[in-house]
């Protein structure tokens, strides 16, 4: 399934997903531009990289803990491909800017960030030996899922579903859509437990960390 557009209008501009858009496809340029080896250090020094937070917590280093916790933030601006980014800023620009809408910039801006955060520390959770760096926005899209899952719940997701070769145009309201993303995620992240082959390199944890933050911490960010 691929959804197109949601059917709720924004009532105002949402300068903040804009902004956060804008950034990603900013870093990510500076990405590609990188030589592969300067990219590789450049992904691992600013990616989330599980074992780094594990070994500093063995060696009681908290002053540096504090330090190692940019890149909770900077991973998320990080993405792997063309395809991963374009893939989660067409998530965020779909949910995003409604729950902007309802919540206010700042606030959205803050929501968002500790959505990420928390969808990190979930996976690092499950992952606390992982030397691989975990990039990407898709946690922090996971919470906006969230979030829009409880605030616009009848909200129609107009979604391509391919039947042979031909696309058909269906609207799927959003807690059957959301609700359905969130079940595959959850099993997906279940059968990783089994081992690195069965998780396909993809923080599923980290998605359902962020969503479930999204569901439960929403109410105290959303204007009334």
């Amino acid at each position: 399934m691929i959804p197109l557009m949601d059917t709720v209008p924004h009532r105002k501009k949402p300068f903040v997903t804009w902004i956060i858009i804008i950034v990603n496809f900013l870093v990510f340029l500076f990405q590609i531009s990188l030589p592969s080896n300067i990219l590789e250090m450049f992904v691992y020094g600013f990616g989330f990289v599980p074992l780094k937070l594990t070994n500093l917590w063995r060696e009681g280093l908290r002053l540096e803990i504090l330090f190692f916790s940019w890149p909770l933030i900077t991973s998320m601006f990080l993405h792997g491909s063309w395809l991963h980014l374009i893939g989660n800023m067409w998530s965020l620009w779909l949910f995003g800017d409604n729950v902007e809408d309802r919540v206010g910039h700042l606030r959205f801006l803050v929501f968002y960030l500790l959505s990420g955060i928390i969808a990190s520390l979930t996976h690092y959770i499950f992952n606390e030996y992982s030397s691989v760096p975990t990039i990407g926005a898709s946690g922090a899209i996971a919470g906006v899922m969230g979030a829009y899952f409880v605030m616009f719940p009848l909200a129609r997701i107009i979604t391509i579903i391919p039947f042979l070769w031909v696309p058909l145009f269906v609207q799927i309201p959003a807690i059957f859509f959301i609700g359905f993303w969130f079940v595959s995620q959850f099993f997906s992240g279940l059968f990783s437990l089994l081992g690195p082959a069965f998780g396909g390199g993809i923080a599923w944890w980290a998605h359902i960390g962020g969503f479930i933050f999204g569901i439960i911490a929403i109410p105290f960010f959303r204007k009334f």
